[in-house]
């Protein structure tokens, strides 16, 4: 998915380490613990020109960065763990704790192995319907049918508009504008049936992707069998929740528990939030969130924790461990602090 903020993230790492900025500031900014966050983990991509490719990191790298961490006195924790040592203000020691998006499947294949050498916690949340696939990987279907394609017409509020995607730079464009006509034009509730239109117009398979990069229900019982694993939900059908009524909202954050609770046994504690930017998760969906009774609830804004997340366990930050970033200087940077209110308009405490 094309992040908006990326560009702003990555100029506050390079100011912050070019400056030699990160260690002189950690003492004061360094908080006391971090949420990371994954998507892929993968040596093998099916796509390694895609543009979503920074969605994915290197078993080599995450075992590198996890050896890192603990050489510097971090301690790998459980969802559940870190919320305790945030209302406890950090006493026990720097500590961080893993978080995977969506279900991949190479988070039980390639990523897994490297956590049980670390004895590393991982939190995986699901959307049942992603697994099911009553709901489609997008973002990955839109990069397929621009590369299918010379030329596409969607339909917008002017009319039909034509979308040149026969040079490599024009598909880079296409898939930009198609990503802001999924995420801004077209409803959410709206998202399935126009991109299955378009797909089938087009000749694409919407459920290739899916079936061949996310795991199954069988899959997800395995690895939520783990002692290292634990299941966190995704809403039902990975949705922008804020483009969702209350009731829509409502049934996406807390029906999600009995449908996990129904295929594993148990409902989940802890959320994140699809997207988790500030176009797609706000304070009526932390509210929501809370009222579901989740112990903890993820977003993606971007920042360390620190002791006064105790008291915004449903908006806390996550640090982003992704392709652009497979750099050990970069996650140190990251983990230093100091780009938490680089990134964040000087906020220190960042929450939604």
């Amino acid at each position: 998915m094309i992040d908006g903020g990326e560009a702003i993230r990555k100029l506050a790492l390079n100011v912050a380490r070019y400056t030699g900025l990160a260690p002189l500031a950690r003492p004061f900014v360094g908080g006391i613990g971090a949420i990371l966050m994954l998507h892929r983990v993968t040596a093998t991509p099916e796509k390694p020109d895609s543009v979503n490719r920074h969605l994915n990191i290197s078993p080599s790298f995450l075992d590198a960065m996890i050896a890192d961490m603990k050489a510097g006195g971090y301690a790998f924790v459980s969802m559940d763990e870190a919320i305790e040592r945030t209302k406890a203000g950090g006493k026990g020691g720097r500590f961080a704790t893993i978080t995977a998006d969506d279900a991949y499947r190479d988070n039980l294949t390639e990523a897994l192995p490297v956590l049980e050498k670390h004895g590393a916690p991982i939190t995986i949340y699901v959307a049942p319907g992603l697994i099911d696939g009553t709901a489609d990987l997008w973002w990955d279907v839109v990069e397929d049918i621009v590369h299918a394609s010379d030329s596409l017409t969607l339909a917008t509020s002017n009319g039909p508009a034509l979308i040149a995607c026969k040079t490599p730079a024009r598909k880079h464009q296409a898939i930009a504008r198609l990503h802001a006509y999924f995420t801004t034009e077209v409803r959410e509730e709206d998202l399935r049936t126009v991109l299955r239109e378009l797909a089938s117009a087009n000749g694409i398979d919407v459920d290739a992707s899916r079936r061949r990069t996310l795991m199954n229900w069988d899959d997800i019982r395995t690895i939520a069998a783990h002692p290292l694993v634990t299941i966190g939900a995704h809403t039902i059908n990975h949705s922008n929740l804020k483009r969702l009524s209350e009731a829509g909202a409502r049934h996406e954050i807390g029906a999600v528990k009995d449908m996990l609770g129904a295929e594993l046994g148990a409902e989940p504690r802890h959320f994140a939030y699809p997207y988790g930017y500030a176009s797609a998760v706000g304070c009526r969906e932390v509210g929501f969130a809370r009222d579901a009774g989740y112990a903890s609830a993820v977003t993606t804004r971007h920042g360390v924790l620190r002791a006064e997340h105790a008291g915004f366990p449903h908006a806390l930050p996550r640090l982003s461990v992704n392709g652009r970033y497979q750099s050990l200087a970069h996650i140190r940077t990251m983990l230093s602090g100091v780009t938490t209110p680089l990134a964040n308009a000087g906020k220190m405490v960042v929450t939604i």
